[in-house]
């Protein structure tokens, strides 16, 4: 019978073409390739950073201090004599880990709030659809700033500060989903059969809506590593003597007259794993989106 299946026409088909698609981006994409393999040497950065850094991205030297790049320190030293690639080699596992444990904790925050926004009705509606617009009203950043002000600085802090601000987008794109499939044969035959509610949701609602929602996880990626530098090099982020690349920059800003490698050098770190997972994230969108396939 039709209320036995657990995906949408649409998904069966998307998932049968999932093989051919994915050998196809490679073809089809060479930027996605590159970006692609960018990622993956960051994150190969992020995995072996104490075999890969050569020096104590803490350890601070007078003798070294402000050193140009050279032999030794091959993209110099800051004002404490400290090595910056060191200290971007093991900044790349804390941007990674920020980025990814808050979108995932963003992601599954939407997920239970855009849930329950599509399959609620009349004043639990209303109350839960102000609370996403309330949050979408703001840029991540301006939130960000707000929680961390209540919650304190630290990296931990941070993670969470950065989910918050993202649960609005993420509960966005589940509540459009979750309003398309419940309307689906399957679920309202399932809801006249007398099914528990939580039933239907696990059995016909989150198999319909949790690819897209994957989707978006790609894409915010990138937009949480900005928050989070960006957070830190406000000064109310990640705290000192953590390599963390939005703290790199603020610190060698100062000096940027005359050692550039201080804030430039973690700057265009920075700026390659953004641009790297922004291609990724996109390419990833624009292949499995239904709603952009459909519109070609």
């Amino acid at each position: 019978m039709a209320i036995n299946g657990t995906t949408t026409p649409i998904a069966a088909a998307r998932l049968r073409r999932s093989g051919m698609t994915r050998k196809s981006m490679f073809l089809r994409r060479p930027f996605f390739t590159m970006a692609l393999a960018i990622t993956f040497g960051f994150a190969l950065c992020a995995i072996f950073a104490p075999q890969l850094a050569p020096f104590d991205p803490v350890a601070q030297s007078i003798e070294a201090m402000m050193a140009p790049p050279d032999s030794v320190h091959l993209l110099g030293t800051d004002s404490y004599g400290q090595d910056i690639l060191s200290r971007i080699i093991h900044g790349t596992r804390y941007a990674l880990l920020i980025g990814l444990c808050s979108v995932a904790l963003g992601a599954i925050g939407g997920l239970v709030l855009g849930v329950a926004a599509g399959l609620a009705s009349g004043k639990t509606e209303w109350i839960l659809l102000r609370v996403i617009d309330s949050i979408l009203a703001l840029p991540s950043l301006i939130l960000a700033v707000a929680f961390i002000a209540i919650l304190g600085q630290g990296v931990d802090k941070v993670i969470i500060a950065v989910a918050l601000s993202l649960i609005g987008p993420f509960a966005r794109t589940v509540r459009s989903d979750v309003l398309q499939v419940k309307v689906q044969l399957f679920v309202e035959a399932a809801g006249l059969m007398s099914i528990p509610r939580f039933t239907v949701i696990r059995r016909h609602i989150l198999p319909n809506v949790l690819f897209p929602l994957l989707v978006q996880v790609t894409i915010r990626i990138s937009e949480a590593i900005l928050v989070s530098s960006s957070l830190s090099f406000l000064g109310i982020g990640v705290t000192p003597p953590t390599p963390d690349w939005g703290l790199m920059i603020a610190e060698g800003r100062s000096f940027v007259s005359f050692a550039a490698w201080m804030s430039g050098m973690p700057g265009l770190a920075l700026a390659l794993l953004l641009i790297a997972l922004s291609i990724v994230g996109d390419a990833m969108r624009e292949e499995f989106d239904p709603k952009l396939r459909t519109g070609r």
